[in-house]
């Protein structure tokens, strides 16, 4: 393998578009990973992920990704202990990953990048917004989760490129290949 990739985390609030945002970059020639991929992997086939959500929340929770969303969504302290079940998973093979990629540019998609202060582990940072009507019509629920995550307008200041998700996909195409265009120059 040649030299490390540019390591990219595309993040953003929930129902910006971040996925549609990883397919372009995709689409631009850069190796792509979903960290909710991963974690929905490790709640599928992880043993010691399954066995911990079943010693926890019983036999009916495992592999249930809509059960496990139904308890830590109304009880803060439980998905605080899911997330340190999962995060420490999720960055090893994120890492793992990354030393893998034999491609000039590498981009990982991570909705709790900021809230978890692991921004540091990228060359860039990628943040995509939508306003609230927007994100509204794409998921039913999402102002639910809001409190507890960074606001869009902090995550667009710390960011190397910001993109207001609310147009058409050619628009947030056309973003990501400027930027493409801007990290490949690097």
């Amino acid at each position: 393998m040649g030299r490390r990739p540019l390591a990219v985390a595309v993040t953003g609030g929930i129902a910006a578009g971040k996925s549609e945002a990883l397919a372009a970059f995709a689409r631009h020639g850069a190796a792509t990973l979903s960290a909710d991929a991963l974690v929905h992997d490790l709640l599928a086939h992880d043993d010691e992920v399954r066995n911990a959500i079943r010693d926890r929340w019983g036999d009916a929770a495992v592999g249930d990704r809509k059960r496990i969303g139904e308890i830590v969504f109304r009880d803060r302290g439980e998905l605080e202990w899911l997330e340190q079940l999962l995060h420490p998973k999720t960055r090893a093979a994120v890492d793992a990953w990354l030393a893998t990629v034999d491609r000039p540019l590498a981009v990982v998609e991570i909705p709790l990048l900021y809230e978890t202060g692991g921004e540091s582990r990228f060359d860039a940072v990628v943040v995509i917004t939508a306003p609230p009507e927007v994100r509204s019509r794409r998921r039913d629920g999402f102002a639910d989760r809001e409190p507890r995550l960074v606001p869009d307008a902090e995550k667009v200041e710390r960011a190397d490129f910001a993109f207001v998700n609310d147009g058409s996909l050619e628009a947030l195409d056309a973003f990501v290949a400027g930027v493409v265009e801007a990290l490949c120059a690097r």
